[in-house]
């Protein structure tokens, strides 16, 4: 890359925070530091301190995170941090610098174009959710509410804005080209990465997630569970279930939609159910190798709108996956085509359990094999190279 900017990466997440995002944002910020000088803007405490002994730069700017439940509080936090990230993009942007975010929260991708625009800098969205998409998705937002109208009004002239974005699902392209600010060659495909390495992991008995459960098949549920994830057709597919003392639900995860599973389960008190909390990273692979096939539940209206990140590692350890999904969404078109599991439409419980009675009377070696072969096209250094030679790309552009 050329020594004529810098790369400026704004992030709310950033390590120490345990998220996705984070974990993403950090990877794409240490690999172009090899060729290139990166400056963070972070929005996660502890994170200068983190960085400190490696080639990117951090800046924490201040921000405070009320917990998601918390709607009105979280929502004002985040226009706050907003804000305070805008004032920073101005003060630390120069022309020809080239700078990449995501949307979260959602009101920092307007501001974030804004600042590159008036600073002559390159701007790069990454868009890991389309909102209002999303946010109508999970039944936070009507569809035709004023705010809803506002933001599909604000995007057009803010993809006009941004030189380039990165979308991780191809189901998202028909619906950023519905704004007149949005063209084709400003679009670039980059999936994310598997953070394990490709090859089946054999099911065991003696593995510390499975050793307690007496059913032969087991099926899992692993990560974030949000506004956007349907816990309740997992639990009632369960229910339907309860009987077939051939298959346990082993789940575990975090957020709104696990302590909804929590307390459905403290309810009634299934016996084909097994609760984990968080599993950390180092034991993330033994707690995928318990399951015989894995469950991304979401809701209606998914397609374009939202990719599960991970649904890479399910696949690297050679996994079936059940996705609740329309049958047009990303992850729901790789599990199809390669036939390495089974798409079931969203809300239908019925339709789930059905399934998952016909996976566990299958033989599913072949979808494991297919599915690990599948995973090493979602390659770490093959994303890396991609955001590289885009940001390379944007660098020999003159400022506008």
């Amino acid at each position: 890359m050329q020594n004529s900017g810098k790369v400026v990466v704004v992030s709310q997440h950033y390590p120490p925070d345990p998220s996705t995002t984070a974990a993403i944002v950090a990877a794409i910020s240490e690999r172009v530091a090899q060729e290139a000088e990166v400056l963070v803007l972070s929005g996660t405490a502890g994170s200068a301190t983190a960085a400190s002994a490696g080639r990117v730069h951090v800046i924490e700017i201040k921000n405070r995170m009320p917990g998601k439940a918390a709607l009105l509080k979280r929502a004002l936090a985040e226009l706050l941090f907003t804000a305070r990230t805008f004032v920073a993009m101005l003060a630390r942007l120069r022309r020809g610098d080239v700078t990449l975010t995501v949307p979260a929260p959602f009101m920092l991708p307007y501001a974030f174009a804004v600042a590159a625009k008036l600073k002559g800098a390159r701007s790069v969205l990454i868009m890991h959710d389309l909102y209002p998409d999303v946010l109508v998705m999970a039944g936070l937002l009507k569809p035709k509410s004023l705010l809803a109208k506002a933001m599909h009004a604000m995007n057009a002239p803010m993809f006009r804005a941004l030189d380039a974005v990165v979308i991780i699902g191809r189901d998202t392209e028909k619906l950023l080209l519905r704004y007149g600010g949005m063209t084709r060659d400003k679009i670039h495909f980059i999936p994310n990465w598997a953070t394990l390495a490709p090859g089946v992991r054999p099911i065991t008995p003696d593995n510390p997630f499975r050793r307690a459960l007496s059913a032969r098949y087991v099926v899992g549920l692993s990560g974030n569970l949000g506004f956007t994830h349907d816990s309740v057709v997992v639990f009632e597919a369960a229910r339907l279930l309860r009987d077939n003392s051939d298959i346990h639900f082993l789940l575990s995860g975090w957020g709104v939609g696990f302590d909804q599973l929590k307390s459905m389960q403290d309810e009634v008190r299934l016996p084909n159910v097994t609760l984990v909390d968080r599993v950390e990273d180092e034991q993330l692979e033994t707690f995928l190798s318990a399951a015989n096939a894995w469950i991304i539940p979401y809701r209606k209206n998914v397609a374009g709108v939202s990719v599960p990140s991970r649904f890479y590692n399910l696949l690297a350890i050679g996994r079936p996956v059940i996705l609740v999904s329309e049958a047009d969404a990303e992850a729901a078109l790789t599990v199809t085509e390669h036939d390495i599991g089974w798409v079931v439409t969203p809300g239908r419980a019925d339709e789930l359990a059905d399934v998952i009675r016909r996976a566990a009377g299958s033989d599913n070696a072949q979808r494991a094999e297919r599915a690990t072969q599948i995973s090493r096209r979602f390659d770490f250094n093959a994303a890396m190279a991609s955001y590289c030679e885009l940001i390379r790309e944007l660098v020999q552009k003159r400022p506008n």
